[in-house]
């Protein structure tokens, strides 16, 4: 039974029943691959948009195999019309790269009539997320920010945050200075390390103390490694 379940299910003849068999099935494994992008991913952070375009993408590699076949004519031409489609896409997650490159997988897979091995592959990797996230995999335990000091022209800023710094944080290091409003005013940016324990609210309020009350802004830093499709 596994063996017939795992073995292509268009083969040579493209019938009505087994396109509607690769189609069901990549609907409801893009359901399936989106859910668990919504499960393993922060609730503020995903859009309904993507959610709904993992769930396409799978049916529509699957009909593009669907209709190449082994017909490499018609592979060629279809390969043709999309090179002339250009696709342009802001700078994105890695997960979320990784979820498209699945769904094309899956789409691939079921296209091409390994069914058996499409719900394998889906539902085996949707587990691995779903474990991953639940341990936190990866996950930076330190309280990585980014603290920009606004400091009149005036003042000598180079070690004069050092102690509250010191105070309140593991560990510190100056990121970048520049000046602003026509050199008026010098801008500070600190990556720091806060410690566990620490009041953000206390060291806004000591940093304001040292440099005139301007602008000073804290927030979070954690680096996402960014990529283009």
């Amino acid at each position: 039974m596994l063996d017939t379940i795992l073995t292509s299910t268009t083969g040579e003849s493209f019938t009505l029943t087994n396109a509607l068999i690769v189609i069901v099935t990549s609907i409801v494994l893009g359901l399936i691959i989106s859910l668990s992008y919504m499960h393993t991913n922060n609730k503020d952070r995903f859009g309904s948009n993507f959610s709904v375009t993992l769930v396409m993408l799978p049916v529509i590699i699957a009909i593009i195999i669907l209709l190449v076949g082994n017909n490499v004519a018609r592979a060629f031409s279809l390969a043709g019309a999309f090179s002339i489609i250009r696709f342009r896409s802001a700078p994105g997650d890695p997960k979320d790269i990784a979820y498209v490159f699945f769904t094309l997988a899956v789409g691939l897979t079921c296209g091409m009539g390994y069914i058996g091995y499409s719900i394998l592959f889906t539902f085996v990797l949707c587990s691995v997320m779903l474990i991953l996230e639940k341990i936190n995999f990866g996950e930076n335990k330190e309280k990585v920010m980014e603290l920009k000091i606004v400091v009149p022209e005036d003042l000598n800023f180079e070690g004069v945050f050092d102690s509250i710094l010191k105070k309140y944080t593991n560990s510190y290091n100056v990121e970048r200075v520049r000046t602003r409003d026509f050199g008026s005013l010098f801008e500070l940016t600190y990556s720091i390390n806060l410690k566990e324990d620490a009041s953000s609210k206390q060291l806004l309020d000591e940093l304001r103390c040292k440099n005139g009350n301007l602008n000073i802004s804290l927030t979070s830093s954690i680096p996402n490694a960014k990529a283009f499709i």
